[in-house]
């Protein structure tokens, strides 16, 4: 039973660290930046374009910026 146990609990494990290894290894892109590529590949696509995002207000410092 131990063994048993051991074995499924490892073979979740190595699930578990398959699954989390998906995904993309480059800088986190903004929602300006996200519209203007979607707008840039509906534009090769030619689809109909969504609508075009709005220039983000310049960011201001935060008082706990530091600490994240």
């Amino acid at each position: 039973m131990t063994r048993s146990r051991i074995l499924v609990t490892l073979a979740l494990l190595a699930a578990v660290v398959t699954v989390t290894a998906c995904g993309r290894k480059t800088g986190l892109d903004t929602p300006y930046e996200a519209a203007e590529q979607a707008r840039k590949d509906a534009e090769r696509a030619k689809q109909p374009l969504p609508p075009e995002p709005e220039k983000p207000v310049k960011d201001r410092k935060f008082i706990l910026d530091p600490l994240l």
